[in-house]
């Protein structure tokens, strides 16, 4: 029969398994500085020379880069689901923006349920850490930094849910959405009213979560996101109107 000898494995070959499984995973993310050699070294119980060939196997497999006197980072592994001709068509037509609500929804929806049954309890301290981030953002009225802390939010219940496809694919997508391809989140947050129920939601999901309750979590997710979609239907309604008028006034102005 076939068999062969166990080879003792090379210890850079361990490392590079460790550090592709961090990125797998997500807890490395693109763009972010490993350790100094010497102090990565020492974490990993490894040599200097060992070290530097995994790095140089992760650089050849374009997972990690080295940029001239910052260090190494992660690569930008994550890139766009879509072509650039796609995202310049779904920038331009509002289908996509509720297609995309919808496809959230769903995904999101069953992250939270997964999260309140798979996260660990630290991953519900990060959960718990960023909403607690929101509710000292809310007084400050900074719409920036709370559609900043609300991408986390959201992001932080993909990581916790424990499926490495969900998670770089959302990752993906939420990248499109910083961008503003599908709409500018920092106008949700400008609306003292409507300010106040996405943080009323956001607390709604984050306790489910916290109760490891999967149903009313999914459930919560949901409540937000369909909130989110009439949110955006109404401002698309005041802007057509706001138009409309525009141009009766100017029609009036020439005649």
């Amino acid at each position: 029969m076939p068999f062969q000898k166990v080879q003792p494995e090379k210890l850079s070959t361990s490392v590079v398994r460790q550090i592709e499984l961090l990125i797998l995973r997500g807890i490395l993310r693109p763009g972010e500085r490993l350790p100094a050699e010497r102090e990565l070294s020492e974490r990993l119980g490894v040599s200097r020379p060992s070290l530097r060939e995994a790095i140089s196997a992760l650089q050849d497999k374009g997972l990690l880069a080295s940029k001239a006197g910052a260090g190494i980072f992660v690569a930008d592994v994550l890139g766009s689901a879509f072509s650039d001709s796609l995202v310049q068509l779904f920038a331009a037509h509002d289908e996509a923006v509720f297609d995309y609500i919808s496809f959230r929804r769903d995904m999101e929806g069953l992250a939270a349920e997964r999260a309140a049954t798979l996260a660990s309890d630290t991953d519900l301290s990060v959960i718990q850490a960023v909403f607690s981030k929101m509710e000292a953002a809310h007084p400050k009225r900074n719409p920036a930094d709370e559609a900043r802390l609300d991408a986390d939010f959201h992001l932080a219940i993909i990581e916790a849910s424990h499926n490495v496809i969900m998670l770089h694919m959302m990752r993906s997508m939420y990248q499109l959405l910083r961008e503003g391809v599908f709409y500018n989140r920092t106008i949700m947050f400008r609306q003292r009213t409507t300010r106040h129920e996405l943080l009323e939601q956001h607390r709604a999901i984050n306790t489910a979560l916290q109760a490891r309750d999967p149903q009313a979590a999914r459930a919560a997710v949901q409540a937000h996101l369909t909130f989110v979609e009439t949110a955006l239907s109404d401002h698309q309604v005041y802007l057509h109107n706001e138009a409309v008028a525009k141009q009766r006034f100017e029609h009036e102005a020439t005649r």
